[in-house]
């Protein structure tokens, strides 16, 4: 079980004395993580869950609140939920531990990844951008084997392509379209969907692997309120309408659960666990959302779409099954993991 220590403010920073005590055949195991046990699967389906129907609640305050305004209000409300987090736990925000310059980084990718996903929805669909959305699994795959020294073998990229496979089929496979801006709404896209996988390759290959969870989340949202607050509003984002108290439950969600909580976990996870493997779960998300939508938005179930779930399940087996080496040997389970 993932388990969240609390920390005591010091001089020395665990994440020097940690580096300064690991080899390099260490180190590259840290980076890798471990496979995924009981627990972890578990944590992964809630989060997914939480993040299927994250899409709902942006849809239904959408009328109320635009856009990157909505990713704006939940960055500043999950900033808030984490500073509180991390004095409950004596974590030093603050504290000189080498992390700024790829904390920096990380925060600047995490806004511009979602600004380029909301832009790119102006221009194409929601089901073509789900589709090119989920590419970012097969990037994180990627360079975690450049950078990570973690490498699937052949079955394991086999479902992850057979869980790709059944998102493109639960949402409907994008018709090929002509059209310049739709085109380019696709590639911006993709690119947010490349950005996602390069900000969780970030924690995994630098400084902030060491660093405390809530200190890495903190610089992600802290630096993307003004890069998502600078999109709105160069998109001409405002409130048309004072939103309602419905609205602000719905931003409250995504405010404390979905950044300063399931965000938490996702980031903690990352530090411990093949990020390959977690990536993979990821497929699940849009399901999730799919299904939420049936249920919520009274959208249409159909056959087919159980299917193509059976296709995704498929694909995590054999990204996830026991027994399959990859790469570089992992590190042992310790007492996170009980």
């Amino acid at each position: 079980m993932i388990a969240f220590r609390r920390h005591a403010p010091n001089n020395n920073t665990a994440a020097s004395r940690t580096r300064g005590r690991m080899s390099s055949d260490d180190l590259k195991a840290s980076r890798a993580g471990r496979p995924l046990n009981a627990t972890a699967v578990a944590l992964m389906v809630m989060l997914c869950l939480s993040w299927g129907f994250n899409q709902i609640t942006v849809k239904l305050a959408l009328p109320d609140i635009p856009p990157l305004m909505q990713a704006t209000i939940r960055s500043v409300g999950g900033l808030i939920v984490l500073i509180a987090v991390a004095w409950a736990r004596g974590v030093p925000l603050l504290a000189r531990d080498g992390t700024l310059k790829a904390g920096l980084l990380a925060g600047t990718i995490f806004g511009l990844e979602f600004i380029l996903i909301y832009r790119g929805l102006v221009y194409t669909t929601a089901s073509r951008a789900v589709v090119f959305l989920y590419i970012a699994p097969f990037v994180v795959a990627l360079g975690s084997k450049r950078f990570l020294g973690e490498e699937l073998n052949r079955l394991q990229w086999g479902g992850l392509a057979l869980s790709f496979v059944g998102v493109a089929l639960a949402i409907g496979v994008p018709q090929p379209s002509v059209d310049g801006k739709v085109i380019m709404g696709d590639m911006l896209v993709m690119v947010g969907g490349i950005l996602w996988a390069v900000t969780t390759l970030v924690v995994k290959a630098s400084s902030l692997l060491h660093a405390p969870a809530e200190k890495t989340l903190a610089y992600q949202v802290a630096v993307s309120i003004p890069i998502l607050a600078i999109g709105a509003l160069i998109s001409g984002e405002s409130f048309t309408h004072m939103p309602g108290p419905g609205a602000w439950a719905l931003m409250a969600y995504q405010a404390i659960w979905v950044v300063g909580t399931t965000f938490l976990i996702w980031v903690s996870m990352i530090k411990s666990y093949s990020a390959s493997k977690l990536s993979s779960f990821t497929f699940m998300t849009p399901l999730f959302g799919v299904i939420g939508g049936y249920f919520v938005l009274h959208d249409a179930l159909t056959w087919a779409f159980l299917g193509a779930a059976l296709l995704v399940m498929a694909g995590l087996y054999l990204v996830n099954r026991p027994g399959e080496p990859a790469g570089n040997p992992l590190i042992p389970a310790t007492e996170n993991d009980t």
